[in-house]
């Protein structure tokens, strides 16, 4: 069911081995065809990659830049973990690589706020409640509603990778379902 809609979002990758989208989110689908879980995903897994962001605020600069005159110009995981992440969402698709790779961007800059305002002693609490929560949640979606295993017991990459940028995509495909529905139009 949910493998056909992918045709609705763009394939600008050409289907090429480690970036071959719809090879990849073939496999998403397959544990993903449930409604409810794949609801509870959406509502799930962005909130899993932030927070995961925030903590990496805490770890100490990868890489620091001297800038005379001025503080150090560095580059923390919490941008590297981003940025990839960013990059491999367009190397994967143009369109709505892009729109994932913005996101990953906001992301970054919101934990940055949010870790600053918050500072360790607090953030790591809310970090693990939100991360408690949001896979429980998960793992009910998959239990109750899927009755299948997560998939990243067989593909643990791809689990923590990919999840945001299918997440983004099943939202861009109800999206346009919506909007051919209030246009008389069937996908």
């Amino acid at each position: 069911m949910q493998f056909k809609m992918i045709s609705m979002v763009s394939m600008g990758n050409g289907g090429r081995g480690l970036f071959d989208l719809e090879k990849h989110f073939a496999f998403y689908a397959a544990y993903h065809t449930n409604p409810i879980n794949v609801l509870i995903h959406m509502l799930f897994v962005w909130p899993i990659f932030f927070t995961f962001v925030v903590l990496l605020h805490f770890t100490p600069p990868l890489i620091r830049f001297p800038v005379p005159f001025s503080d150090d110009l560095s580059i923390s995981s919490a941008f590297a973990v981003a940025f990839v992440y960013a990059l491999f969402y367009v190397l994967f698709d143009r369109k709505a690589g892009s729109l994932a790779a913005l996101l990953c961007m906001l992301c970054w800059l919101a934990t940055h706020a949010l870790a600053r305002r918050l500072g360790f002693s607090l953030a790591w609490k809310v970090v693990l409640a939100v991360q408690l929560f949001c896979w429980t949640g998960q793992f009910i979606g998959h239990g109750i509603f899927e009755k299948r295993s997560p998939a990243l017991l067989d593909n643990l990459s791809q689990a923590f990778l990919m999840a945001p940028f299918f997440v983004l995509l099943e939202v861009i495909i109800y999206l346009r379902k919506l909007k051919a529905s209030q246009h008389g139009l069937n996908y």
